[in-house]
């Protein structure tokens, strides 16, 4: 494996917006029959190279979280399982990590002879998927896609939907010494807030709970004013129980005070391609694969942890990269 040239993937920034200097820099290092460039539309590209007329592609995305984290990378000269060297990073599991795994397969599998395969690589899918968005207009189509995330190296059976609201809250000024007087649009936050909280949507017996976060949380109001206004998002990731009811009861939250927007459509939770052999486990995070529309069967898989991702620690082991690509090359191998 070419731990260089991973050394100087991870070297470049490549936080979401900025991933236009590692696509020109991965197509001038990538090496491919075919390469191609293609523009999202907001400044950002999306690579892809194939060999041959592609049976199944492989994807990942470029762009990575802010801030950017330089890597700490060991001497890795013949690395081996039995060694857990760790190379931490922004963007060491998600998704450089992935890019990694995936290109090093394509170079065996053409090693191998192999000449009907592609790797998709993608910009914006930490914002918004839209680098996924733009390639689905392209009108290409595969029966295979193959997208690197991580998993720890389980293929991901099923995933949660999301919905996202923008809320407003809508008080009622006044001297904070009479609230009587008044309504408090922080009062008005706190009772929803417990609502949700104590809100059962239901368990699903592959996904589990319903989970959701409140962020963008803003009232901009002086200490002795009740607050006239609160506004905040609240994102939702949703079940095959649940994902029809959160919609129906946000519905139902809207009123005089509170205003309910949707923001986006969101995704459908969604079930994936396993494969026997190798383990499986449902995911809550979501990934570009919703968005990829062109291909029958799809598949997410990866090396590194999510519980990593994101994280100033973000890491991924010698080992994991290396099963990696044994897997990808073992379901190209079962899936063509």
């Amino acid at each position: 494996m070419d731990w260089q040239f991973f050394k100087e993937l991870l070297e470049i920034d490549s936080t979401t917006g900025r991933e236009r200097e590692v696509a020109d820099w991965l197509l001038r290092r990538l090496d491919a029959p075919h390469k191609e460039a293609m523009e999202v539309g907001d400044g950002t590209l999306n690579l892809f190279l194939s060999w041959g007329k592609p049976k199944l592609v492989f994807c990942s995305h470029m762009d990575t979280v802010p801030p950017y984290i330089p890597p700490q990378f060991p001497e890795v000269d013949k690395p081996s399982r039995e060694y857990s060297l760790r190379i931490t990073g922004r963007g060491s599991c998600d998704a450089k990590g992935q890019v990694f795994a995936l290109y090093t397969a394509c170079k065996e599998l053409e090693a191998k002879g192999y000449t009907d395969f592609g790797l998709l690589l993608l910009s914006g899918e930490e914002t918004g998927s839209w680098g996924a968005k733009a390639f689905s207009k392209t009108g290409f189509e595969a029966p295979f896609l193959i997208i690197g995330e991580p998993t720890e190296n389980k293929m991901v059976s099923a995933s949660k939907g999301t919905k996202s609201y923008d809320l407003k809250f809508l008080g009622e000024a006044f001297h904070s010494g009479y609230p009587q007087y008044g309504v408090s649009a922080v009062d008005l936050f706190n009772e929803f807030y417990n609502k949700l909280k104590a809100k059962d949507f239901g368990r699903d017996p592959l996904l589990g709970e319903t989970t959701w976060n409140i962020g963008l949380l803003h009232s901009d109001n002086p200490q002795n004013i009740l607050a006239p206004e609160l506004t905040c998002r609240l994102y939702f990731r949703t079940t095959f129980v649940s994902h029809q009811a959160v919609q129906d009861w946000m519905q139902e939250m809207a009123g005089p005070r509170m205003t309910v927007t949707p923001n986006g459509s969101g995704d459908q939770p969604a079930r994936y391609v396993t494969l026997p052999g190798f383990e499986n486990a449902p995911a809550s995070f979501g990934t570009d694969a919703p968005h990829l529309t062109g291909f029958g069967h799809k598949i997410i898989c990866g090396p590194g942890s999510i519980r990593h991702a994101h994280r100033d620690d973000e890491q991924v082991t010698v080992a994991e990269l290396e099963t990696a690509v044994e897997q990808y090359i073992r379901m190209y191998q079962a899936l063509t």
